[in-house]
């Protein structure tokens, strides 16, 4: 085994007293690069001025071309606040009215569903229109398909509602969307001509525009996702599909010019502004929705102040812009390597700017070990798991991550070191159902066909609907019961309907439609559950399992997610 390296057990505690703000927002960026948490550009402004801007990273890795101020990235939902903005510019100009039915301006949409819906609705994503996004295998067959915006409405964003019309918060790509075909009835222009003139042009924002792949795009970065053995490049998406929902490109700079004009009136005038800025619904954590925007609060220790901000994500890149008005703050992260943990590093630099000290991002514990599997074999890879395991100050344990790097070593036929690592899971998270199955999966594969059938049956123990380790026994001709669904009465559904809040940014809302019961978590699809009880329901598509709490009169007060061998309690909210 090679050292480990003394700099592992050394905690981030350098003397950041004498540096600039800026030497220390560097220092700690630098530091979620080097534990590739971080690839991409950043600019950070305070009292309006920018103090801060660089790239790390490469925009294009085949090439060794680094990330810069200039360099251009798809922005994904930040998309959503231009078009926002673009609405507003025609609810000026008297073309438009936020209260004007959905079929007043796109008169083939459905009218028992379009009378139902207004802009506001769309806008705050309160139409209770299906997400063209949760749809089971959209992207994986749709990805590559070139639609015309009003055909993609008709097939992909005219679904059955979800909910009655603003009765309700659920993030929505396919209200965005028909906000872009809206714009472009009513102007008579495309989507991508709408927002360069209305926009980009007055405002001067020349390295901003609609990410069209087959545009020669000078400075674009190229989109990547991270792998155990490095990075590949992010699978292709076909960029008339995110559209007025998230299919703009912009660099960090021209994002500051964008955040810049919010409180000018060359775009909007001062009322339309205060409009998209207002929060009209709850929607995550704490936050509430605008039009593009949601509207938060961040308590800098002496005061609390409004927060203006938008994160996207799309295929290999994902992004934020967090502005503070009050103080002339904003941060823009912009990342080609999607997964960045851009809403953490954020809230790092503003602790950097507010004088408050910063905690040390944490190294993958599974990443570490896969270097030493690689460099040094499985059994001193052992070793430093049981050394590093419980160092939660320098390491992040994650089930998710150790079960992803099984899968890759199994993927690459190196069974053993596949089946260690498994085993390390278990050893960990012995309360999930999940990391049996991986176990027995391993050892299906190497050909251990006793071993396999002992761990499909202890994920079953824990999961007994788990349909992969059903099929394997029921193949190996070991008896397996499926166990029965029930239904849930109607009476028993409508006491669970609600938001469950799991962590200030993490909630779960359980909506009920007919017989049939979803959940959506914050920035996640929403998924059918299942009632294995009258209080207990499984998800098909996730282990996972939710089970909800009553007070004496029957109500409903809570939740307990069961995932990855953890147990996350949840109070109802509203």
């Amino acid at each position: 085994m090679k050292k480990l390296g003394i700099l592992v057990f050394i905690l981030f505690t350098i003397n950041l007293s004498a540096q600039t703000t800026s030497e220390k927002i560097d220092q700690l960026i630098t530091k979620y690069q080097e534990f590739r948490l971080f690839n991409g550009s950043a600019l950070v402004a305070d009292n309006n001025e920018t103090i801060f801007k660089k790239g790390y990273g490469f925009a294009n890795m085949e090439w060794k071309i680094p990330n810069k101020p200039d360099t251009k990235f798809r922005l994904g939902s930040i998309t959503k606040q231009f078009t926002a903005t673009l609405i507003m510019q025609l609810v000026e100009n008297g073309k438009i009215k936020l209260d004007g039915k959905l079929t007043d301006y796109l008169p083939y949409y459905s009218k028992d569903t379009g009378d139902k819906i207004t802009i506001h609705h769309l806008l705050t994503h309160t139409s209770g229109i299906p997400s063209y996004t949760n749809l089971p295998d959209f992207l994986s067959k749709k990805s590559r398909t070139f639609y015309e915006p009003d055909d993609f409405v008709k097939e992909y964003c005219s679904g059955t509602l979800e909910f009655e019309p603003g009765s309700q918060f659920v993030y929505n790509n396919s209200g965005y969307f028909i906000l872009g075909a809206i714009l472009e009835k009513v102007s008579g222009k495309q989507y991508d001509e709408l927002v360069k003139e209305k926009i980009f042009v007055p405002l001067g924002m020349d390295n901003s525009g609609y990410d069209w792949s087959a545009d020669i795009l000078p400075n674009r970065a190229a989109g990547y996702e991270k792998t155990f053995s490095g990075y590949r490049n992010a699978s292709f998406i076909d960029m008339s599909l995110p559209y007025a929902a998230g299919s703009l490109y912009s660099t960090v700079e021209d994002l500051l010019i964008w955040n810049r004009s919010f409180y000018s009136e060359k775009i909007l005038e001062r009322k339309s502004w205060d409009t998209m800025f207002t929060g009209y619904i709850k929607a995550f954590g704490n936050a509430q929705y605008g039009y593009g925007w949601a509207v938060d609060k961040y308590f800098n220790g002496k005061d609390s102040l409004k927060v203006i901000t938008h994160g996207g994500g799309i295929n290999g890149f994902n992004t934020i812009g967090y502005y503070l008005p009050q103080k002339g703050q904003f941060v823009a992260l912009f990342s080609n390597t999607g997964g960045a943990p851009l809403n953490e590093i954020t809230q790092q630099i503003l602790k950097i700017l507010y004088g408050k000290e910063t905690v040390n991002p944490k190294q993958s514990l599974a990443e570490y070990i896969n270097k030493i599997i690689l460099e040094d074999g499985i059994s001193e890879a052992g070793k430093a798991f049981n050394e590093l395991k419980n160092d939660s100050e320098n390491f992040r344990l994650a089930e998710n991550e150790m079960n992803n790097l099984g899968y890759e070593l199994l993927n690459k036929k190196m069974y053993d070191e596949a089946l260690a690592v498994f085993k390390m899971n278990i050893n960990q998270f012995s309360k999930s159902a999940n990391v049996y199955d991986s176990y027995g999966e391993a050892w299906a594969k190497k050909g251990v066909k006793d071993s396999a059938i002992v761990y499909y049956k202890k994920s079953l123990v824990l999961n007994p609907r788990n349909a992969g380790a059903i099929k394997y026994l029921q193949e190996m001709g070991v008896k397996v019961e499926e166990p029965a669904e029930i239904k849930a009465s109607k009476e028993i559904l409508e006491l669970y309907t609600g938001k469950y809040e799991i962590a200030p940014s993490f909630i779960i809302t359980i909506t009920v439609d007919g017989e049939q019961v979803f959940a959506q978590a914050t920035g996640q699809p929403k998924f059918e559950i299942f009632a294995e009880s009258d209080d207990t329901f499984y998800l098909k598509v996730v282990e996972a399992k939710i089970k909800f709490s009553k007070d004496a009169e029957g109500k409903g007060t809570g939740l307990t997610l069961f995932q990855g061998g953890r147990e996350l309690p949840g109070k109802k909210i509203e």
